[in-house]
């Protein structure tokens, strides 16, 4: 079981640190600007947005995997980062985080920061609804490490 323990410490940073990277850096300011929007644009600016995540993952997964000498399994892997990137994919289209943010009673959270309709208001990274994506990715982050780690 302590083997386990390792394993699934090792992952979960491993997909931390590439979640980080691969949000911030790896994601092109369009697909930044785009990823939310209506349509087919807008679904595919997010599907690009998540298989550049997905790359940036498994790169990190393998470095980890290979520096370590973390025994990993393709299929669990695999199975991990499913979820994790139809989970991203979700959250990322925007509308549908904003609508889980209002059922949960969030949404006042949520529009923090958010520059207001109509005004000339300085956009900021620090905003509420930024803060709800990061906090949902992770958890998704943490199901797909225990899932991989499970090896």
């Amino acid at each position: 079981m302590h083997a386990y323990y390792a394993a699934f410490a090792a992952v979960f940073a491993a997909l931390y640190a590439a979640h980080h990277v691969g949000d911030q850096w790896v994601q092109t300011h369009e697909q930044a600007l785009a990823k939310g929007g209506p349509g087919w644009a807008g679904r595919l600016a997010c599907a690009r947005h998540v298989a550049s995540m997905t790359v940036t993952k498994v790169i990190c997964l393998t470095l980890t995997a290979g520096i370590t000498g973390l025994p990993l399994t393709v299929g669990h892997v695999a199975l991990g980062l499913a979820l994790d990137a139809i989970s991203h994919y979700w959250a990322d289209r925007r509308v549908t985080l904003a609508r889980l943010a209002a059922r949960v009673g969030k949404s006042g959270y949520y529009v923090l920061g958010a520059p207001r309709p109509g005004r000339d208001d300085n956009p900021t990274t620090g905003t509420g609804a930024f803060h709800l994506d990061q906090a949902f990715h992770v958890a998704f982050l943490w199901a797909a490490a225990l899932i991989i780690a499970a090896r």
